[in-house]
């Protein structure tokens, strides 16, 4: 795969689209948390010193292909600006006449956002030409297309395949380097190279568990998803999340792990509670004594120095996926100690995205620690399962 990058695109004078994704979460209008806003800003940077227009185009939530206010990119917008030190300017329509007088408007350095590109329904459309059709209005817009929303670039939407196969295109700084460090750790990682996977469902990560299970040294379990592992082991796991209907599939894991050599690491020991919340009753148990009716919510002291340990001498570590309910704080110490102890590997780190970078942000974890944290965490699995990205696709030369 070879990317278009900026450099081999001439911007100068010009109007840019960028297709963002500063899909960020929110608490009412409020920003909780504005990493993939932060990790914009190279990208848009590097444009307006070039004397370009941005006209940028961004989802927010799931509007369903509604106009709802409660979804508006206004918010994002604002805070925008006040990272960049610039005017961001919007309006309320994803395209029409508004959204061209706007752009007709934008001068050499000056920014606009449209409003959220799912208020149309053609941009998640399952119909290639209902997606092609709303992308023909955006390119009526502008000269030039940036990809740089990593986050999207496993799904075919108007503003992410059609769009860039429709005007001169480049990958932004942020795609450029996502995608240089996932190739790298699938291609070529120095060893030992050791994989960290937690989140909720086994089932949501079997597809990188078995491409993995092919490159790795040490493959390490946590969260939701070890108890379907415990359980094919015997043990009893109380009410912990746990799917029944994989526990063949983890069974034949655990004997491929073996056969291939590969280090398999799961917990000996879990805090469990009586109940899911921040003030349930909860103590430290070994994976074999989780009491009826109660359920594992975070890997246990003894499991994170055992997960820290099998990391202390690898060379390339890539984590996606908390070790527990690290929003409660009686449930975050696992995710803690191992997202610690992964800022001390000599090596390549890469935290892939989603639940396991919100986790490194909100647990104050220094991010200078870590070489690479990713902003798409459904992308960044499909990267590593090794499947073909569309968004990546049509940025190619």
């Amino acid at each position: 795969m070879s990317l278009r990058t900026l450099a081999d695109l001439d911007v100068t004078g010009k109007k840019v689209i960028v297709r963002l994704d500063l899909n960020v979460p929110m608490d009412g209008a409020v920003i909780t948390d504005d990493g993939r806003i932060q990790a914009a800003l190279p990208t848009l940077r590097e444009l307006r010193a070039r004397g370009a227009a941005l006209i940028i185009l961004t989802h927010l939530g799931r509007p369903d292909g509604q106009h709802d206010g409660k979804y508006s990119v206004a918010p994002v917008a604002e805070r925008l600006g006040e990272l960049l030190g610039v005017p961001v300017s919007t309006i309320d329509a994803v395209v029409g006449d508004l959204a061209t007088h706007a752009a007709d408007s934008c001068e050499p350095g000056a920014i606009l956002m449209l409003e959220n590109v799912r208020f149309d329904p053609r941009e998640t459309s399952k119909d290639a030409n209902e997606r092609q059709t709303l992308a023909m209005e955006w390119a009526a817009l502008a000269d030039c297309y940036v990809g740089d929303g990593f986050g999207v670039v496993h799904r075919k939407q108007a503003s992410v395949t059609e769009l860039a196969g429709l005007l001169p295109h480049a990958a932004g700084l942020l795609i450029e380097a996502e995608s240089t460090v996932f190739t790298r750790v699938l291609q070529d990682p120095q060893r030992p190279y050791a994989v960290v996977l937690g989140g909720a469902k086994v089932s949501d990560k079997l597809a990188v568990i078995e491409h993995l299970l092919t490159k790795v040294d040490t493959l390490i379990i946590g969260g939701g998803m070890c108890f379907t592992f415990l359980a094919a082991l015997g043990h009893n796991v109380g009410s912990s999340l746990f799917e029944a209907d994989q526990v063949n599939t983890v069974t034949a894991i655990m004997k491929h792990a073996q056969e291939r050599g590969v280090s398999l690491v799961l917990p000996v020991d879990v805090v469990a509670a009586d109940r899911f919340a921040a003030g349930a009753a909860a103590k430290v148990v070994p994976v074999s004594g989780i009491p009826e009716g109660w359920m594992g919510l975070d890997i246990g002291p003894e499991s994170a120095q055992l997960f820290a340990a099998a990391l202390d001498d690898c060379k390339t570590v890539v984590w996606n996926g908390p070790m527990g309910v690290f929003e409660m704080p009686a449930f975050a110490n696992g995710t803690r100690v191992v997202a610690e102890a992964i800022t001390q590997v000599k090596g390549l780190t890469v935290v892939g995205g989603g639940d396991s970078a919100a986790a490194v942000r909100l647990l104050g974890i220094d991010k200078a620690g870590f070489t690479h944290i990713s902003t798409g965490g459904g992308a960044s699995l499909e990267f590593l399962e090794g499947k073909t990205l569309p968004g990546l696709v049509a940025l190619e030369a």
